[in-house]
């Protein structure tokens, strides 16, 4: 090893650094253009959105009058009806009106999310009957309608009664969240 760097040494006999201030700074060399960075934070906010699995692909339109109803396995009968006669108290609300699909796919997620999150039961979802809407009517009631079968927290939900915004409305019932399940089998555990 200490023969070529020798050789090296002998070969670079008589060469001379550089002169002057146009020599490249190695440390900055390498730093992100505004451009790079501005890609890598569109990057990072449409990683945000994936978290949202939503779709906006095909959905079988509904009627603007038309009234929705889900329930999953599991919910009991009477439950359901008093969800569907609006007897259970409101915990939280979402009004989807003036929202385009875009913004009410966010919005919808977001509401689910933090809903669970925190704990509401029972909620009230207006997302209107959508009689003008464009470019087919109910467009946003009919992706409503799908959304919350997608997503693991909803149980049941059904249109409203009239007083709440009948078929422009549903009513929405969530499962307990792990505390509330956790606060439900120490109950259970002390009778």
């Amino acid at each position: 090893m200490s023969d070529d760097f020798e050789l090296f040494r002998s070969e670079m006999t008589g060469v001379t650094p550089l002169a002057g201030q146009d020599v490249a700074d190695i440390r900055t060399a390498f730093a992100p253009t505004l451009a790079q960075q501005e890609r890598r934070r569109a990057a990072e906010q449409q990683l945000e959105e994936d978290i949202n699995f939503l779709s906006t692909e095909y959905v079988d339109l509904v009627e603007p009058s038309e009234l929705l109803a889900f329930k999953r396995d599991g919910v009991q009968h009477g439950v359901y009806k008093r969800l569907r006669l609006g007897q259970y108290p409101l915990d939280a609300s979402l009004n989807l009106h003036n929202h385009s699909l875009r913004q009410a796919r966010v919005a919808l997620f977001e509401f689910i999310q933090d809903c669970h999150a925190s704990g509401v039961r029972s909620a009230l979802i207006i997302h209107g009957q959508g009689k003008h809407s464009k470019p087919h009517p109910a467009l946003i009631k009919s992706y409503v309608n799908k959304w919350l079968r997608e997503l693991e927290p909803v149980m049941a939900f059904h249109s409203a009664q009239r007083h709440h915004g009948g078929s422009g409305a549903l009513y929405l019932m969530l499962r307990k969240n792990a505390d509330q399940k956790q606060l439900n089998r120490e109950r259970h555990q002390r009778r």
